[in-house]
């Protein structure tokens, strides 16, 4: 992932050199293991540890002449290591290291992750606090519906992250899983016991069943949760591009000082970071795809996976990442315009409460299809209508007056009908 869109902390992660710190940590606690189960002189391993070291630019120098990176990097080792260094890697694989090491990778990216989520779910949470009274239109298909409130539209965002911190949460322990199982699983030149012993050392479970790799639907799930994320950040962030359109002026994103909006036309207030998480969520998506598509390995294993994982796991966690920060930001600073939400709700005299007058005309007695009728020339007329009031026609319609008193008119074009009972929603969310 290009350094623009990557934050220090998740980048280091998808480094060389923590891969192969990841790499080492594996070999050393089976090393660790080998010794508590007398395999391995508990000299050898301590001095194993003590010397063990790497240089990266060593390793890419020896695998340009043996074109395996895991041969490179034990070779590279034992030049620090010396004697000692023949217990290394014993009854092992290369996906054993590889797929442990990799196990520990995504474990940390998705602790990032978690805790940039976590800032994401607050700065909802407080956004939805301050506007759960803040009237405004709910809308489907893009038209003018009934009232909500924006602090309801936010709920409806803080619910759905908050299923993603517990898929996430649920997502690290069925991703914090090793392999240390031999060539093809079978653990033909190394025990289960000592497969167990290294991988709680580093923080894992072994495997169910392993081949010679960890199984690819663990690392397709893992991808999918990332887009699924992100998705949802999408919905966000189309929600307030909608919002911002200058005929609707809802809420805004944070315009700073100095900033600019086009090159043209100094104007210009352009919802630029939703823009931006809207077309990283097409990058997740396209991981997704490519992380489905490595789960077909032919029989016990082959790397058809390896090249894609090399580039699709670090842009996924990088992403995801970057976007949550993204996310939070943009949530803090929103700009709401509660003025623009009552001024749009009203506009062309109240024509959103037509369902309530409808229900009031029936509930007085009028069949469905007269009451429909009435109503809908109503709206219609004052829909899309300039000086269009729904209100006046309503009040003006002598069917409806003979029917309704001013008082019941009135009554329906209170939006705190709409609202009577959001309380239980902010209820059940904490808000």
């Amino acid at each position: 992932m290009i350094e623009r869109y990557t934050l220090p902390e998740m980048g280091e992660i998808w480094t060389e050199t923590y891969k192969f710190k990841t790499w080492l940590q594996v070999e050393v606690a089976v090393c660790e293991a080998q010794a508590e189960l007398g395999y391995t002189p508990a000299a050898a391993v301590a001095e194993i540890k003590a010397k063990a070291n790497f240089d990266p630019q060593r390793i890419l120098e020896i695998e340009a002449e043996v074109r395996h990176d895991v041969i490179a990097f034990l070779t590279n080792v034992n030049e620090y290591v010396g004697d000692a260094g023949r217990y290394i890697h014993l009854g092992m694989t290369s996906s054993d290291v590889l797929d442990t090491a990799l196990a520990l990778q995504l474990v940390a990216s998705l602790d990032l992750i978690l805790a940039r989520l976590a800032d994401v779910i607050a700065a909802i949470r407080k956004q939805a606090q301050q506007h759960r009274h803040t009237v405004a239109i709910g809308r489907s298909h893009g038209i003018h519906a009934e009232p909500i409130t924006f602090g309801f539209k936010l709920a409806g965002w803080l619910a759905e992250v908050l299923r993603h911190q517990e898929r996430l949460t649920r997502m690290r322990e069925e991703i914090a899983v090793g392999k240390i199982s031999g060539a093809v699983g079978t653990y033909a030149n190394i025990e289960p016991r000592l497969e167990a012993i290294a991988c709680a050392k580093l923080g894992l479970k072994p495997d169910t069943a392993s081949t010679q790799v960890i199984s690819r639907d663990r690392h397709a799930n893992f991808v999918n949760h990332l887009a699924l994320l992100t998705a949802s950040i999408e919905r966000f962030a189309v929600e307030i591009r909608n919002l911002q359109r200058t005929d609707v002026l809802e809420v805004e994103e944070y315009f700073s000082k100095g900033q600019k909006g086009s090159s043209a036309m100094p104007h210009k207030r352009n919802p630029i970071r939703s823009e931006r998480l809207t077309g990283m969520a097409r990058m997740v998506r396209a991981a997704a795809v490519a992380a489905l598509e490595n789960v077909a390995l032919w029989h016990e294993r082959d790397i058809s996976h390896s090249s894609v994982e090399r580039v699709m796991l670090p842009d996924a966690c990088i992403l995801t990442h970057f976007m949550l920060k993204e996310t939070t930001d943009l949530v803090q600073n929103l700009l709401v315009y509660p003025e623009n939400m009552a001024r749009n709700m009203n506009v062309y005299g109240g024509v959103v409460f037509s369902q309530r007058v409808l229900l009031t005309l029936i509930e007085k007695g009028m069949s469905r299809e007269e009451a429909y009728a009435i109503v809908q020339s109503c709206a219609h007329q004052a829909w899309n209508t300039p000086g269009g009031n729904f209100h006046d026609l309503v009040t003006k319609d002598s069917r409806i007056v003979q029917t309704l008193s001013s008082e019941e008119i009135e009554a329906c074009f209170d939006p705190q009908h709409h609202l009577q009972h959001l309380e239980e929603v902010y209820q059940r969310l904490g808000i």
